[in-house]
């Protein structure tokens, strides 16, 4: 298996500060490799390294210069003032341009035909067509239909899913991507999914998704206190051999802690003149210090804030109705929240899920219908967007900010410090600038500022979204044993079958499906009932028609000879639109259409007509 791209000696610094040093790192050809590790620990810059965004500090990258790498940032950027079809369609692409100057023509009122019929001979002689459908079932996956949109009109999701649509139609010899499910619905992550394994791709991606990690990698690399460690297998075998791994460094953490106390005795009795010998062992004694030293400070976060009393009642929506523009966001939705209810919010982007939650939390009045609150009813909202924070204040002030002192689930009042050193925080982050934390810190921090209000009504809007694993595994034992009422907004599969037993469902159309189950038994549901549909069409198609001696009512004569007249006339129709389109010249692509879609209009019409005259004729 070849290798497509290494790194060799790699190291790199971020504020001052050394992420890895001396790291190597190789790909092979067809290699789908998922870089997992904590918040902060140099993911996305080894990633960047990786694609060539900037040179590293120390090392280098080895690759063959025609080798291409299609590179997906957490928050790409595009050029000033262009066009998404600007952005999408190569200008040295050939095709690329063909398709681009098709659609933008096609999408006009009244477009020129003589370009368009150039433009079809152009498409034909470059075989292009396939590659135009290609691209366009990409784009409408996306969610992106107006090509001459400016992209800076665009959101933050709109924006990511455009450049997972450029990256997926140039189709890359390496994918390198950063959390390429944020921002997409469950069904395109299913469908992103089998488009990445296939066609033997080489990827290296960093993802939250566990389902989507389980299911498209087959390599995990552990980036972790600037090493990598490699595993050749799923998630699930990641997670085994990290278990092993750890016990064993706990086994040589104990000997080394015992060694140390052995050498720190020396070095009290040890005499003023120092021998090279002894100097040798001051500097393997110093080493052993600052590895223990390491290892001991390895934590794992801690969530067990208090919540605040929950009364009897908690929140009623009766009735409740809301539109934007004359579009139905939510009909007639009504529903009396109770204790320990764990509702799962889901639905296709734009479908309405941030507009209930902002009804539920009083951020907006609902056009009808009434929204009643209990009194005890505390929130807790962790919001897609996160906080905007000030990025020259320091992590310490803004958890002051809110309070000095926090109560913990036991009791206990601990200091802002104390409580930024249990989310992994520690005094010299604390004291540093917000702008010199990672993104998934930052989303940390905000997480941790909800937790401090003491919620009885969580919700949490994609709070997978820039978060590592190992902080997600702490929030979902969290959740698990958090007493009050949980929403959930999340892409995240694994996260919704474990922490809900009911689904909001928004279908659109204003319309709110309540189911009770999780996700995957709502899709288990959906396939039955898809299953079950189409064996009941197939038992009516295998089902003998019922012979019987009654005649036709005179109704049903007059329909039956109208019948057999339509019939011929139809199936003449078809025969003299065939003729024309046999005659027709090749380059009239409009004509073509026409007739075409002609055609096959008048032949559904013909296999309704002839299913029913067969119904009366056995009559």
């Amino acid at each position: 298996m070849s290798t497509l791209i290494a790194a060799e000696g790699l190291g790199h610094a971020y504020h001052d500060e050394w992420l890895f040093k001396n790291l190597t790192l190789g790909i092979n050809a067809g290699q789908r490799v998922a870089l997992v590790g904590v918040n902060g620990a140099g993911k996305s810059t080894l990633m960047k390294l990786l694609a060539e965004r900037f040179a590293p500090l120390e090392g280098k990258i080895v690759k063959n210069k025609s080798t291409k790498i299609g590179f997906l940032d957490q928050e790409p950027s595009f050029p000033d003032n262009s066009s998404i079809s600007d952005f999408i369609f190569s200008a040295d692409n050939k095709q690329q341009q063909l398709i681009k100057e098709y659609e933008e023509l096609i999408e006009q009122e009244h477009p020129d035909e003589k370009k368009l019929n150039r433009l079809y001979d152009e498409l034909s002689e470059h075989n292009a067509w396939e590659y135009e459908h290609q691209i366009k079932t990409i784009l409408s996956r996306m969610g992106i239909n107006h090509l001459q949109q400016k992209i800076d009109t665009l959101s933050g999701g709109q924006r990511k899913r455009l450049a997972l649509a450029k990256l997926l139609i140039e189709d890359p010899e390496i994918y390198v991507l950063d959390e390429p499910t944020n921002h997409l619905d469950i069904d395109t992550i299913e469908w992103l999914e089998k488009i990445l394994t296939s066609g033997a791709k080489t990827l290296l991606l960093v993802t939250h998704d566990r389902y989507f990690l389980d299911n498209v990698c087959n390599t995990i690399v552990e980036l972790e206190r600037g090493k990598t460690y490699t595993y050749n297998g799923n998630y699930a075998y990641f997670l085994e051999k990290k278990s092993e791994r750890e016990a064993q460094d706990d086994a040589t953490f104990q000997k080394n802690k015992n060694l140390l106390k052995k050498e720190l005795e020396w070095m009290r009795r040890m005499p003023a003149a120092r021998t090279t010998k002894s100097q040798s062992r001051i500097n393997a004694f110093y080493d052993l210090e600052e590895r223990t030293k390491q290892r001991s400070d390895n934590q794992k976060v801690t969530l067990n804030v208090k919540m605040a009393r929950q009364g009897n009642k908690i929140l009623e929506l009766d009735h409740i109705n809301q539109s934007f523009n004359n579009v139905t966001i939510i009909e007639d939705f009504s529903y009396v929240f109770k204790k320990g209810d764990r509702i799962g919010l889901a639905g296709k982007n734009g479908t309405g899920k941030s507009t209930l939650l902002n009804i539920i939390t009083g951020n907006l009045n609902p056009d009808n219908g009434k929204v009643d609150i209990g009194d005890t009813t505390q929130y807790g909202y962790y919001k897609q967007g996160g906080l905007s924070f000030n990025e020259k204040e320091r992590v310490i002030d803004i958890v002051k900010a809110d309070a000095e002192y926090i109560k913990m689930a036991d009791g206990q009042t601990i200091s802002a410090s104390a409580l930024l050193t249990l989310f992994l925080f520690p005094p010299k982050k604390q004291h540093g600038l917000v702008e010199k934390l990672s993104g998934g810190e930052k989303k940390r921090l905000h997480l941790m500022k909800v937790l401090m209000q003491n919620p009885n009504f969580l919700i949490l809007d994609e709070p997978t979204n820039d978060l590592d694993i190992d902080t997600l595994n702490v929030l979902e034992e969290f959740l698990e044993n958090f007493p009050g009422v949980l929403m959930l907004v999340s892409h995240d599969r694994y996260l919704l079958d474990k922490m809900s037993d009911q689904l909001f469902i928004m279908e659109g159309n204003g319309n709110v499906k309540i189911f009770n189950g999780n996700y995957s038994e709502h899709r288990n549901s959906l396939e039955q009932e898809k299953e079950a549909a189409v064996k009941k069409q197939k038992t009516e198609e295998q089902k003998p028609v019922q012979s019987s001696s009654s005649k036709l009512s005179f109704k049903e004569q007059q329909e039956f000879k109208k019948l057999e007249d339509t019939l011929a006339e139809n199936e003449n129709k078809v025969k003299i639109l065939t003729q024309e389109l046999n005659n027709t010249d090749p380059s009239n692509y409009v004509r073509i259409q026409e007739l075409s879609e002609s055609i096959e209009e008048i032949n559904q019409t013909i296999e309704k007509e002839m299913e029913r005259w067969i119904e009366l004729s056995e009559k």
